[in-house]
């Protein structure tokens, strides 16, 4: 059994800090991706928890064991790299198979791993081929195979998907969930494809500038993020933020920037109470709450606002609209029977139920929709 846990961790080159005081518990078994931008200290964060990076204070543990001073062959963890970094002169079946040779393995219990993680990964045809007789997607599963006979107590993986084509990625992260539940331990995954984070993920922890900012389930980041950031990197489009006084009365309170005024749910106007009117906010609607009004949801608490098309861009099963309604540009994600073309004016259907409402300074939530 053998979650991790990082306390008060922190990772700095000089006065460049990598990670800032990272607290963050990761339970045996779970499957936890950190995501963020490039240089947010994801990576920093595990290659510290791997050994590859000595931290500047705080502790890592994994299981109950601090391993600040203990060197990465001994931490029983295995890692994937973006980059395969296989032997190119070595059989596949003898990549996955040096690690354990250097431990010093008995020959019986190599073979016996080895085929068994290719019979898992599918690879068992491919054992007698050298990496330059591979795709990258059978490469993938081959640095996969050589973590899998190490027999870990956790899993590192960094950003391993990033240098397969956009099919192969979706198949593999899909085959990288199924691995996680057949070998039932601690995974822990970066990306900065907040895709894969939502679709992979048990759990997800978002970083920014080496600093923690969330961590919650795929559709509680999504449902409820707790700042700006959180809210305009989860999701796909990102969501339509606005600048904005919060106005009218407990009765009937308002999110208005100028051009887009709209209604606050009673749900969040209780959040709110009667001391944030007056306040200037950033309020928050992903494309996917803003509809064309003839092909709707049911239940949408439509607000309507009259917007004009600047492009639309058909994928198959639905368009992503540009708008514009006075000086504000937002997006929409809308039903592909809407027949919409630039230049057109249209009144879009706001769902007022799914507004996110944060502090204009701290940009922290202070109001978020519903989950229903």
């Amino acid at each position: 059994m053998s979650g991790v846990s990082y306390k008060n961790m922190t990772k700095a080159w000089g006065d460049v800090i990598g990670v800032n005081n990272l607290n963050l518990e990761v339970p045996d078994k779970e499957f936890l991706v950190l995501v963020g931008p490039s240089g947010c200290g994801k990576s920093t964060a595990l290659r510290c928890l791997a050994g590859l990076e000595e931290i500047t204070q705080g502790e890592i543990i994994i299981g109950d064991r601090v391993v600040n001073d203990v060197p990465p062959k001994d931490r029983d963890i295995a890692m994937v790299f973006q980059s395969y970094a296989l032997y190119p002169h070595m059989t596949v079946y003898d990549n996955m198979a040096f690690g354990l040779k250097l431990r010093k393995t008995p020959k019986t219990e190599i073979d016996k791993r080895v085929q068994e993680a290719a019979r898992l990964l599918g690879i068992t045809p491919l054992l007698d081929r050298k990496p330059k007789q591979m795709s990258g997607g059978q490469r993938q599963r081959v640095a996969l195979g050589r973590a899998i006979v190490r027999d870990p107590a956790v899993f590192l993986l960094d950003e391993p998907l990033s240098n397969l084509d956009a099919k192969l990625r979706v198949q593999t992260r899909a085959e990288i969930s199924k691995l996680h539940q057949r070998l039932e331990t601690t995974f822990i995954y970066v990306t900065h494809d907040q895709v894969e984070a939502l679709t992979m993920a048990d759990r997800i922890a978002v970083m920014k500038d080496g600093v923690l900012q969330q961590v919650d389930s795929p559709q509680n980041l999504y449902d409820h993020p707790d700042n700006v950031f959180v809210a305009g990197f989860i999701g796909s489009p990102s969501m339509n933020f606005f600048s904005g006084t919060i106005t009218g009365t407990t009765d009937e309170m308002y999110v208005d920037s100028g051009s887009v005024r709209l209604r606050v749910s009673q749900s969040e106007v209780e959040q709110l109470g009667r001391d944030s009117i007056g306040k200037e906010v950033i309020f928050g609607v992903r494309p996917e709450d803003i509809h064309h009004p003839q092909y709707q949801p049911a239940g949408v608490t439509e607000q309507l606002l009259e917007s004009t098309v600047d492009v639309t861009e058909l994928m198959g099963n639905e368009i992503f609209v540009y708008l514009q309604t006075g000086e504000q540009n937002y997006i929409a994600r809308v039903d592909p029977r809407a027949d919409l073309r630039p230049g057109d004016k249209v009144q879009m259907a706001f769902n007022i139920e799914k507004i996110h409402i944060f502090d204009r300074t701290t940009e922290k939530s202070l109001a978020t929709p519903s989950s229903n």
